[in-house]
């Protein structure tokens, strides 16, 4: 597709070529929906109408002159500009015409419950992972909320870390655009994430999987500790699987809003001890993985939900830190204080801090260990200044393993 003012495409009218329109995200769903891979269906609102509607409100030169000044490595700082940007662009009043657009699409698709993504022009590509940087809404439901929820994924791209980031790889803000895909939601009874590598030796003989119950935003947000299996790439058999104990799940919010679209569930023991999906499952997903990663011709870091007993792809990425050679092993002669998952390899040490909340990210000094429950997006800046990081929760595919890989820095996890 090379009809670039559109401000809204379907996932068949888009593939891997369309990123300046749709974004790596919206290209993906375009090339998967293409390839025959069972991806929920939906449409796109482009960047295009992204940038239409800077120009249109007139926000762009407000927007320009709080950010100007600002010293992203000031914590503080970068975190009020975010807000005020942020602020302005949900607070501009959404193109008449646009609105109605986007609305007539929802009504197309058949209504009902929708997840709205954000899918930056520069995002998801092989040089630059935004990983979690822009914002999700799950279980919106009515065309004035899927209008709100497309709104708020713009404003998102301002937030403090994805500021931060640009700033750091040298995009320009205004550079960066952002499509918003609208794709009807998967109710998950299981979800999860899928490496075609195992992504801490980048060993391509491996794919990864790792598996909740429920929605599956606790993978990468690290609330849970998922079930961890290791299958053969070119057999397709599993070679090892690590249960974890899984004490509650995240389901639709009877009245979910955009705010609010979750609620979390007390899972029975029974529940909490079993294993998230079948072997045969994990069979079904290894396939698929195999198939992705022929397709794009590079490992693929994968999400999927199962829902009524069918497995769905929901988006697939390339993977970004695929090392050419794994680190030395190091031998510690000193007692173990405490133990986790090996997230990013690697040996360091410094003074320890324990940073309960992203508000107080300032305190991470250069070499310092960050140690926190888990981490969000919102930590990025003081994860780039820690030497190496450690969390209570989360697996090998969650937040702070990602970005930690990336960092070339130690990171031990759950």
């Amino acid at each position: 597709m090379k009809q670039t003012n559109k401000s809204v495409v379907w996932f068949n009218e888009v593939n891997k070529e369309d990123i300046p329109l749709v974004g790596g995200k919206g290209a993906n769903l375009g090339e998967m929906t293409a390839a025959g891979i069972p991806v929920p269906q939906g449409f796109i609102v482009t960047a295009s109408a992204y940038f239409d509607f800077i120009e249109k409100t007139g926000i762009r030169d407000r927007i320009k002159s709080i950010l100007d000044p600002v010293n992203v490595h000031d914590s503080r700082q970068l975190q009020d500009a975010a807000a005020q940007v942020q602020e302005i662009i949900k607070q501009a009043p959404m193109i008449p015409e646009l609105a109605k657009e986007i609305e007539s699409a929802y009504a197309q698709m058949g209504s009902g419950l929708v997840a709205v993504r954000s899918s930056a022009t520069a995002e998801d590509l092989p040089e630059a992972s935004f990983a979690g940087q822009q914002a999700t809404f799950l279980n919106i439901e009515g065309g004035a909320e899927v209008v709100k929820a497309v709104q708020n994924c713009w404003a998102s791209l301002f937030g403090a870390r994805a500021i931060f980031y640009r700033q750091e790889q040298g995009f320009e803000h205004f550079k960066v655009g952002i499509a918003v895909p609208v794709q009807r939601m998967v109710q998950s009874e299981a979800a999860g994430v899928m490496f075609t590598v195992e992504p801490n030796t980048s060993d391509l003989s491996k794919i990864t999987i790792e598996a909740v119950l429920g929605l599956g935003e606790m993978i990468v947000s690290g609330d849970v500790t998922p079930d961890h299996y290791l299958v053969d790439k070119q057999s397709e058999t599993i070679i090892k699987k690590e249960i974890k104990k899984q004490e509650w799940k995240l389901v639709k919010a009877g009245k979910p809003t955009a705010e609010d679209p979750n609620i979390k569930i007390n899972l029975t023991p029974l529940e909490q001890a079993a294993q998230k999906i079948t072997d045969e499952e994990i069979i079904t997903l290894a396939k698929l993985g195999n198939k992705l990663e022929q397709h794009y011709g590079h490992p693929q870091d994968v999400e999927w939900a199962r829902e009524g007993g069918k497995m769905y792809i929901v988006q697939t990425r390339p993977v970004t830190t695929i090392k050419a050679s794994t680190a030395d092993a190091y031998t510690i002669d000193a007692p173990v204080l405490l133990s986790g998952a090996a997230a990013s390899p690697g040996v360091a040490s410094g003074p320890v801090k324990i940073v309960p909340d992203p508000s107080m990210i300032d305190k991470v000094l250069n070499g310092d260990v960050l140690v926190a429950e888990m981490t969000t997006p919102d930590f990025v800046p003081a994860m780039k200044r820690a030497s190496a990081i450690v969390t209570d929760r989360g697996g090998r595919t969650a937040h702070a393993a990602i970005v930690s890989r990336e960092l070339g820095i130690p990171c031990v996890v759950g």
